[in-house]
């Protein structure tokens, strides 16, 4: 989720520029880059990944999806850049740098922790197009496009199908770190879960607070935090953590009991395949659905600028239903879904 956005960019030229962006982690796909297999692609997209990068099983997973798309569907030639775990504001911004020095443009930044060395990298070169995903800085470059979401939408949803579903009207959140951006996943919850029961016990942890961000990369750390709340007797959890909440969710399912997912369909993941029957739904953020947008918008020669934020109406976010865990209950989440998108039922962005 890590709420958190991403970077895109072009044109490979030169072994400098491959030995720099090898140097921070980046591996290149531009010998898949043509839809139509008629030579390699001029026009070159770069992702720098949040921490837990490419098998998160959730946020950054969903990231690299919408770059697949582009690399798909609009030939592009793409570049990832992972993260590493500790890192400092200057790896950050290094990895961008080395991006854009190999010609890569646009460039996508995942997750909001990229914001100042973004703000940084894209001063610096304003011919290159970047885009941030989970952030918005109010004073950006006019080069900088943030792609945001309304998760607090999406979450209430989920607090919706929990509350429907608990037996005991105890239910559980985990965040990976305390935030603002996953503040708004709690606050949501918490609201669709007293829209069912004003009475409903909401256990609320989070993880890590910053500037450490390890919150949303330790399984271990998601793991003891969800015991802890099934010990306090939560019988549903939603963990909003990256990765931290694949932790959550094999706790959760040895106790017997049920997980909510984050960012893609977990239900679906083949890493918490084993898990998938005691996993009730997933609110699903479809940031793959903002990258090629974006990506698209920009091949298009029409491309985003400012802020563009997917909501619960053009379908940014939405529960799955995998398992038909929530079928029972959804009269209810329609109904729910229906008040939100008619405007009538305002989600707090806030606990």
């Amino acid at each position: 989720m890590r709420r958190s956005l991403k970077l895109a960019a072009a044109v490979l030229s030169g072994s400098l520029g491959i030995a720099s962006l090898a140097a921070c982690g980046a591996k290149s796909t531009d010998n898949n880059s043509t839809s139509a297999g008629a030579g390699s692609s001029s026009f070159k997209v770069g992702m720098a990944y949040d921490i837990g990068g490419r098998g998160d099983q959730s946020f950054n997973d969903s990231a690299a999806r919408g770059l697949e798309q582009a690399k798909t569907e609009l030939g592009a030639t793409i570049n990832e850049a992972e993260a590493k775990a500790g890192e400092s504001e200057g790896d950050k911004e290094q990895r961008l740098k080395s991006l854009v020095s190999s010609g890569y443009n646009p460039i996508i930044a995942v997750g909001f922790v990229y914001q100042d060395a973004v703000d940084k990298v894209a001063k610096e070169n304003p011919n290159v197009k970047f885009a941030i995903i989970d952030s918005s800085a109010a004073d950006q470059p006019a080069n900088v496009t943030s792609l945001t979401f309304s998760e607090e939408q999406g979450s209430y949803l989920a607090g919706v199908a929990a509350a429907n579903k608990s037996k005991d009207k105890h239910i559980g959140f985990i965040g990976g770190v305390q935030s603002e951006l996953i503040k708004k996943f709690e606050a949501g919850y918490t609201a669709g879960a007293k829209s069912v029961d004003p009475n409903v016990q909401v256990e609320v942890t989070y993880l890590t607070t910053p500037p450490d961000f390890t919150g949303f990369s330790d399984p271990g750390k998601g793991k003891q935090a969800a015991q802890g709340q099934l010990d306090k007797g939560a019988d549903v959890i939603y963990s909003a953590a990256g990765s931290s909440g694949t932790g959550a969710i094999e706790a959760v399912a040895g106790a017997g009991k049920w997980a909510i997912g984050v960012d893609s369909d977990q239900a679906k993941q083949p890493a918490l395949d084993k898990y998938k029957d005691h996993i009730l739904t997933s609110m699903v953020k479809n940031v793959d659905t903002a990258v090629f947008t974006y990506i698209k918008s920009i091949k298009d020669g029409n491309a985003l600028t400012g802020v563009k934020n997917f909501d619960l109406k053009e379908g940014g976010v939405s529960l799955a239903t995998t398992g038909g865990f929530i079928d029972d209950v959804k009269a209810k989440i329609d109904a729910a879904t229906q008040q939100i998108t008619s405007g009538a039922t305002k989600v707090p962005t806030a606990p």
